[in-house]
Parts: structure tokens; C-alpha cells; sequence
């Protein structure tokens, strides 16, 4: 990252742009830095400006407690600043989440894409979430942070065996390097369920995608946030995961961030 913007709070923010045109934001999800999707902005940098970041807590990115989602909201309003006042976001994950929040919040957000943001459609998606979340408190505060990578793992569905071969990956000492922030991420999703009553307030477009081979509960959940924004829209992309390739995605929000 070649660059630094300040937050309200003090806090520096790490980012870097790529293209010109209209701006854009990329906000990445959870056990991520600024370079899970910096993939994405080589194909949408021939139209717009796009800015990649490290969430604050994460990266080169600095960090202050006590966190609350308003900081990370006053990230990208500092980001905005430093782009000229206005950008389109998008958002991954739990990112996505917090790409809402920011248009939610009143940022100068001219459009907001996201995908597949695990809000719970479920019987027992909040009392899950609570558990995690408890959990999750615990393991930190004891500063078991291998403990609170595998409680993520679990949560996102993945097998047993493929948690204890990353244990033994290279990768591993990072994501312990970044588990904190995972309660961040956590706090970005409230309690797990759509956040209905948020979403209706937004008044910019929005765009929600999923990959048809993903879940189908996350499916339901990106169509849920699409339905319940009043500028909502649904795209389903064929072939695609949770894992979504950036060749994929890149033609859908050109289409969206350019209209």
C-alpha cells in the first residue's frame, strides 16, 4: 500500500488506487487484507478508480480500541475524502455487510454492490451466531488466537480435516496475525439476521450477487438483501462459489458501477 489517509479517530488507513474514472471502493471480508481483493481492480481499473485497503486492524493498516462499526465506517468516509468526496463500494463477505452499513450511515456512496454477504435466512441462524460470538469473545480475551481462526473455519462450514491441514499451512501464522479482527467482522454482521429495517433506509442503488453453486442459503441471503432495499437488485452468477473468480464478477459491476 503507497498511501495513508487518516480516520477520525487518529487511526492511519493503508490504501492504494489503480485506473482512473469514477471511484471505487473494495471492501474485503473476514481472515483478509486489502490483497485478497486486489484481483478484482485490474479489470475494473480500465473504467474507474479503484481503491484497495487494509481494514483497519489488518495489513498495513493501523488500529484503536475499542472498536465499534462506526470507526470502520469513518474509514471509508476517509477514504471517500481522499478519492474526491464521492465512490461506488463494493463488498465481499461480511465486507459487503459493512458496505451497506457506510450507505446506510449517509456516506456520499453513489452505489453499492456486494457479495454473497452471510446474513441468516435459517431457523436458529441467531442463536448460532450468538454462540459464535461468545465463543469467539472468549478465545480472544485468553489470547487463543488459533482457536478463534478454527471457531471462523467451523462457522463458514469447512471440514475438519481441511481445518487441521491449514493449522499446518504456511498460511497459518497470518491468519493468527489477524484473528482480532475478527471480532470486527463479527460486529459488522449484528446479530447474524438480514438487518431489514437498515437496508430499507438505504436510497442509492444496490447490487447483490451470488454464485449459483454457492449454498443455497447464501443464495436466499443475497436475494433477501436485494428485495429488501428499495433500489435492490439480484444477479446469480453461473458456475461460481462462495470463492468468486474476479474475471467473473468484473463484467457485472462494470455494467453496474458505469449505468
Amino acid at each position: 500500500m503507497d498511501k495513508k489517509t487518516i480516520s477520525r479517530d487518529g487511526t492511519s488507513i493503508a490504501y492504494e488506487s489503480t485506473g482512473q474514472g469514477p471511484a471505487v471502493i473494495l471492501v474485503s471480508g473476514a481472515m483478509s487484507t486489502g490483497g485478497t481483493v486486489a484481483p478484482l481492480a485490474v479489470p475494473l481499473s480500465d473504467r474507474f478508480r479503484v481503491v484497495v485497503y487494509d481494514r483497519r486492524g489488518r495489513g498495513e493498516s493501523g488500529d484503536a480500541a475499542p472498536y465499534a462499526v462506526e470507526r470502520e465506517v469513518e474509514d471509508l468516509a476517509a477514504l471517500i475524502e481522499a478519492v474526491g468526496g464521492e465512490a461506488a463500494l463494493y463488498g465481499v463477505s461480511s465486507g459487503g455487510a459493512l458496505a451497506l452499513e457506510a450507505a446506510a450511515s449517509g456516506l456520499p456512496v453513489r452505489q453499492v454492490a456486494v457479495y454473497e454477504v452471510p446474513f441468516a435466512v435459517y431457523e436458529g441462524g441467531a442463536k448460532e451466531r450468538a454462540e459464535y460470538t461468545e465463543r469467539l469473545t472468549a478465545a480472544l480475551a485468553d489470547g487463543r488466537r488459533g482457536d478463534a481462526v478454527v471457531l471462523f473455519l467451523r462457522l463458514t462450514g469447512l471440514a475438519e480435516e481441511m481445518i487441521q491441514g491449514a493449522r499446518q499451512s504456511p498460511m497459518w501464522p497470518g491468519m493468527e496475525t489477524i484473528a482480532p479482527s475478527l471480532a470486527y467482522d463479527n460486529a459488522v454482521m449484528g446479530d447474524g439476521l438480514v438487518p431489514r429495517a437498515r437496508l430499507a433506509s438505504i436510497g442509492v442503488p444496490v447490487l447483490s450477487v451470488a454464485g449459483s453453486e454457492s449454498p443455497p442459503w447464501m443464495r436466499e441471503a443475497a436475494q433477501a438483501v436485494a428485495e429488501t432495499v428499495p433500489g435492490g437488485t439480484y444477479r446469480s452468477l453461473p458456475g461460481q462459489t462462495h470463492m468468486v473468480e474476479p474475471d467473473v464478477l468484473a463484467p457485472v459491476l462494470v455494467e453496474f458501477f458505469g449505468g
